[in-house]
């Protein structure tokens, strides 16, 4: 069945770039006046049949008259018909000062007694009117080349020998009738159209009135500085305006704590940049200055170290960085956290094995474990736990990876035997460049970022970051709850963990 053309056109219409907007004061004037000028039109139209209607009474009501007057005229007299017209009152008949008058009189049998006798003659499916007491049909039929209007009287006629029906028929020109409608649509129009200027000119002003607020407010927000985003006063503009004014407010203030981010985070990245650049310099100008092969090999890995630890810190940043200005419009898709916690502990195994640290991992079904987000931020919040925990946990040691569901909720735990960290800070920790105590000694290379990344991954992704002591009573244990996926299934089989070394 084939679709409707309008159900085919619709994709078409929706790719259309949309239509520009024009003037708000000219669109206001547009949707005011075109439809008063329509109704006015409108309204011209039938007063000007109405006053046509009036018209046609008034003359039909003159052209009755002189009919009636001509009918008194009409007697019997030895059995025949008679109208007794004078000549002057035929030369009146015959010519009017407003137009061209003509009348016959008919006898019994509809032979022409007096007047024109090829006057037409009564169409038969003419009704008698109903508006005078008499017996009288009005119509129009052409007569000589000129358009006439015909009053036909039925006039009863009798004497001593015989009584019968007369008909008398007056005609009239329609040159007055035109004349005075004529006059009448002029006049109407003539109204109409200063009724239309009046009311535009008071429209412009009244619309002009009301869109000063918007000038004004207009005029406010262009003179205002480049470093000004502070709110825009309401009370400027109209009731119904205001929501736009407070979702401006709003928009700048979210562009003000946009603002204060960056320019935080160019001011913790600068300052956390000097000191490794300013050793990388100094190492330089050292390893310029030395000699000795030997020493100048020692300070080259030390300015090894120094771009390596440089580097690291730069990677961390741009993370941030990203995190906190874009990551949030890519669109959310189903990760399983077990399978993505078995690629992070695979990726961790050497590093592991090299400290000697016992990395496991405990993970349900893959399907049971699904949430909604995005896999290349989840992986870097993974990656941040288990990296932090495996740095700050002694030869030795154990890190433990768990994912599990609880209920509505998948749960992320990352779990070491390291020095912890003192509940006091548990809340500093997640910001930028803060170092816990334990962690300085531990770990004295550490940048300070890896648990602000977490926690802006985390609040993208609606998680909860709750930290506490590793269930052996020493070490840390953090915990990132996340709201499980609506499909997740829980008969897909547990990415249980693959027998390298380091893992169990």
């Amino acid at each position: 069945m084939r679709r409707p053309l309008l159900v085919r056109l619709l994709p078409l219409l929706r790719a259309l770039p949309p239509r520009r907007l024009g003037s708000l004061r000219g669109q206001l004037l547009r949707w005011l006046i075109v439809p008063l000028v329509a109704l006015v039109a409108l309204n011209a139209v039938s007063l000007y049949r109405d006053a046509l209607d009036a018209a046609d009474i008034a003359y039909d009501r003159s052209l009755l008259a002189s009919t009636r007057a001509l009918a008194e005229r009409v007697s019997v007299r030895d059995g025949k018909v008679v109208a007794d017209v004078p000549y002057v009152a035929l030369d009146s008949f015959e010519t009017d000062t407003l137009g061209r008058i003509y009348y016959r009189v008919g006898g019994l049998k509809g032979e022409t007694v007096s007047g024109y006798d090829d006057l037409p003659p009564v169409p038969k499916n003419v009704a008698r009117s109903e508006l005078y007491p008499a017996l009288v049909r009005f119509y129009h039929a052409d007569y000589n080349g000129e358009p006439v209007r015909i009053a036909a009287l039925l006039q009863p006629v009798y004497d001593d020998s015989m009584r019968g029906i007369a008909l008398i028929q007056v005609g009239e020109t329609l040159d007055a009738r035109r004349a005075l409608s004529r006059r009448i649509l002029v006049n109407t129009l003539l109204r109409q159209a200063l009724l239309v200027l009046a009311v535009a000119t008071l429209v412009w002003f009244a619309v002009r009135l009301v869109l000063q607020p918007l000038m004004r407010l207009k005029q406010e927000v262009e003179t205002r500085e480049v470093a000004d985003l502070s709110d825009v006063d309401e009370t400027l503009v109209h009731r119904e305006v205001r929501p736009l004014v407070a979702a401006m407010n709003g928009t700048m203030a979210r562009m003000q704590t946009l603002i204060a981010s960056q320019r935080r985070f160019i001011a913790d990245a600068s300052h956390q940049l000097r000191t490794p650049l300013t050793v990388l310099k100094t190492q330089a100008e050292l390893a310029l200055r030395e000699n000795d092969p030997a020493a100048m090999r020692a300070i080259v890995r030390s300015i090894a170290a120094t771009t390596d630890n440089t580097v690291h810190l730069a990677n961390r940043l741009l993370t941030l960085a990203r995190i906190e200005h874009g990551s949030g419009s890519a669109p959310a898709v189903p990760v399983s956290l077990a399978a993505l916690a078995q690629q992070v502990g695979l990726e961790l195994a050497l590093p592991a094995v090299q400290k000697d640290v016992d990395l496991a991992l405990e993970a349900d079904g893959g399907g049971d474990t699904t949430v909604l987000g995005q896999a290349l931020l989840l992986h870097e919040l993974l990656s941040n736990l288990a990296d932090n925990a495996v740095h700050y946990t002694p030869p030795g040691g154990s890190v433990l990876l768990r994912v599990r569901r609880l209920g509505d909720e998948v749960l992320l735990e990352v779990e070491d035997s390291g020095p912890g960290i003192d509940e006091a800070e548990y809340d500093k920790v997640f910001m930028p460049f803060y170092r816990a105590q334990a962690g300085l000694e531990t770990n004295p290379g550490g940048t300070g970022l890896g648990l602000a990344i977490v926690r802006d991954i985390a609040n993208l992704h609606g998680a909860r970051v709750d930290m506490g002591r590793a269930d052996g009573g020493s070490g840390l244990k953090v915990s990132v709850s996340f709201a499980a996926a609506p499909c997740a299934s829980s008969n897909e089989p547990a990415p249980v963990a693959v027998p390298l070394p380091g893992i169990v």
